[in-house]
């Protein structure tokens, strides 16, 4: 509660009759706001700068965001240059902000970090604790944790005896997910899914599918299907959808989808692909 209040104190905030009570928690990306939802509890507002359904790496920002990140006792992001416009946000703000990426052993690639730590549950978990530590309540966070720890093992015995073992994704946000469970990630293109592959690197990727017997490319939702479209086509492969949780739809939020629920979406869609037993 010591350092709760030291947050709402450096968030120009008053009171410290709860767990936050009546603050607001910014975050920058659905798996951020749901696990502050999660770890904060129904008193504490958790508004999502990403609207449902945008795409998160371009996100631009109105005055009215930039207001909300200056005002909120907690700042929640992706840092690195994941949201470029919240880190400008960021500037000048004087209340207590959390990179989640700082401490999380990010995995790294040629052109940056990557980003996508919530893909891992255990890593996730890291997450939620942290989230819960900045919030003045360490034990706060142990009953999503818990939910984490069943959804990892869920995963371990459902990944655990598969045919195949090479991810074929449209851009490169599932190594987090792959170094988990054993798995390979082939990427079509790079960290920032608006890339395009030369023509070059677009025939060596068919000639690595090829090689590695991968029979299913993995789009994603919110991003343009065409060019796993293209390598299926070449390689004779089918198209499948795998969800990176950057956002939900409004029509998904409302239905009550959440990350459990598109994680063991994810699940049955890898163990169909990689035919597992």
């Amino acid at each position: 509660m010591v350092l709760l209040c030291a947050v709402l104190a450096a968030a120009g905030a008053s009171g410290c009759g709860g767990a936050a009570s009546g603050k607001t928690v910014v975050a920058s990306i659905y798996p951020l706001a749901y696990a502050a939802e999660q770890v904060a509890g129904s008193d504490v507002r958790v508004d999502d700068l990403t609207p449902p359904g945008a795409e998160p790496h371009d996100l631009e920002l109105t005055a009215r965001d930039v207001g909300r990140v200056q005002k909120a006792a907690l700042v929640l992001y992706v840092g690195h240059g994941f949201q470029p416009a919240v880190e400008d946000a960021l500037e000048g703000r004087s209340g207590p902000s959390l990179d989640v990426l700082d401490g999380a052993r990010p995995l790294r690639f040629e052109r940056g970090l990557d980003p996508h730590v919530w893909l891992d549950p255990m890593r996730y978990a890291e997450v939620a604790h942290g989230i819960a530590r900045a919030l003045g309540d360490p034990a706060a966070a142990d009953p999503f944790v818990s939910r984490l720890r069943k959804l990892d093992g869920d995963y371990r015995l459902g990944l655990a005896d598969c045919r195949r073992r090479t991810l074929v994704t449209s851009h490169a946000a599932f190594g987090y997910l792959a170094a988990r469970y054993g798995l390979r990630q082939v990427p079509l293109l790079g960290l920032a899914p608006e890339a395009e592959p030369t023509p070059k690197e677009l025939a060596r990727l068919v000639g690595t599918i090829r090689v590695s017997g991968a029979t299913t490319v993995f789009t994603e939702r919110l991003a343009s299907p065409a060019l796993a479209d293209t390598v299926a086509r070449e390689t004779g492969a089918a198209v499948a959808v795998l969800d990176p949780l950057e956002g939900l739809t409004r029509a998904e939020l409302d239905a009550g989808t959440d990350y459990f629920g598109v994680m063991r979406q994810n699940l049955a869609a890898l163990r169909k692909a990689l035919e597992c037993r």
